[in-house]
């Protein structure tokens, strides 16, 4: 794509990060090789010691991985600046996964001894490393209610070993929102790097970095993938010279990388990420409206209904309330079990950002591992359902959830 010429987010889509490789194929090829060549020992010197770029080792990266960081990257900082007026410079790396993008993310920026502060309600994996892993590593995790800044600002003025702020927005089974504005620069006066998962909201609906973010991160299994045919990850950030040097010796040292065919997977998903964000942000729409004047339903978490809590905050930096909702089926547990059980066009399958429509029971799937009582306490109740809606014809999607319900 030739440069200074004005496109908007859809076309970022289709042609950000590609660079024409000698053979001049149309789209990104799968360079399916574990090593590269090496010119000459100083050819090698050069690129081991960085005074050179080039590709090395797949471990490290190859031709395929890097546009697909060079597109993420595009897309997360699509219209934005930085404080000099100049197009935002941002650096992505690929993992072979969302949680090893996270622990990337962790182990490059906090040390023994340091503590990470978050909010209640985070994704299973997210709050079994908090609980399970970093603690073994002496590093701690303080949780309380991040709508709470006073709360929020207390905490930090007397643990000075807070040194990152880590945040889901929407928060994941809840859809729960924060400020990251006035979180971010809260974390900032005290001398903390903000991070934020954007997987449901995507690059399309929500653009962290816009509010002065350190690091944002995805699952890229989810939206940006948006077929289910590769689980990915990946980690964002502004501080070029951090993200180079750092987290990207963090990252090779660590082992969690991506691979050239789920990077060209992802690439092609992402060229239809505006189309398909527009389908299942339409679709849910309806689907809230139907659900929340259904009298099996107890209640329904979803950002665009005037109900949920953070309403006005999601209007504030969200693009549109997103695909997204869980919702109480009176009856609890067993009521669950049943409306799964019968519905015939979704999908009961863990995971979300797919083509089709997903359910699934959170409780008993992804935040099984999590303790009951900070599970409730999280708002992910015993009856409690998410559902990723999907692109399918919306008429379809209600027609099996009112059969199923009934």
């Amino acid at each position: 794509m030739k440069e200074n010429i004005p496109i908007g987010f859809g076309s970022s889509c289709v042609h950000s990060g590609f660079e024409a490789e000698q053979h001049r194929s149309h789209l990104t090829p799968i360079y399916a090789s574990s090593t590269y060549l090496l010119d000459s020992a100083e050819h090698a010197v050069a690129l081991f010691t960085g005074e050179e770029k080039g590709n090395i080792y797949a471990r490290f990266g190859s031709p395929t991985t890097q546009q697909a960081e060079n597109k993420i990257a595009a897309l997360e900082a699509f219209g934005l600046t930085d404080n000099h007026g100049n197009p935002l410079a941002l650096k992505a790396i690929v993992h072979a996964s969302g949680m090893a993008a996270i622990t990337t993310l962790i182990l490059s920026n906090l040390q023994a001894g340091e503590k990470v502060i978050s909010h209640l309600s985070l994704y299973g994996g997210t709050q079994e490393l908090v609980d399970k892993v970093l603690p073994s590593l002496n590093i701690q995790t303080v949780l309380l209610d991040m709508q709470n800044l006073d709360a929020v600002e207390e905490v930090l003025q007397k643990d000075k070993s807070i040194r990152m702020m880590y945040l889901e927005t929407p928060a994941n089974p809840t859809l729960q929102c924060v400020d990251m504005e006035k979180l971010t620069a809260l974390a900032h006066q005290y001398g903390c790097k903000v991070a934020v998962d954007n997987t449901f909201a995507t690059p399309y609906l929500q653009q962290p970095f816009r509010y002065g973010v350190d690091f944002v991160m995805h699952s890229t299994t989810k939206f940006l993938n948006g077929h289910g045919t590769a689980i990915g990850g990946v980690l964002i950030g502004k501080d070029m010279e951090w993200m180079n040097t750092k987290v990207t010796k963090h990252f090779r040292l660590l082992g969690g990388n991506s691979n050239a065919f789920d990077a060209f997977l992802l690439i092609n998903g992402m060229k239809t990420l505006e189309l398909r964000m527009q389908r299942h942000c339409s679709n849910a729409e309806k689907v809230a409206a139907f659900l929340h004047t259904h009298p099996a339903i107890a209640f329904v978490n979803y950002l665009g209904l005037e109900s949920h809590p953070h309403y006005a905050l999601c209007k504030k930096q969200m693009r549109h309330p997103g695909a997204l909702m869980s919702f109480e089926i009176k009856g609890g547990f067993e009521a669950s079990k049943k409306f799964i059980n019968q519905l015939q066009l979704c999908t009961h399958a863990v995971s979300l950002g797919t083509c089709d429509t997903l359910v699934s029971h959170p409780a008993s799937t992804t935040h099984v591992g999590v303790a009951r009582e900070l599970r409730i306490q999280s708002g992910i109740t015993d009856g409690l359902i998410r559902m990723s809606v999907g692109i399918e014809n919306v008429e379809d999607i209600i027609h099996d959830l009112e059969q199923a319900l009934s």
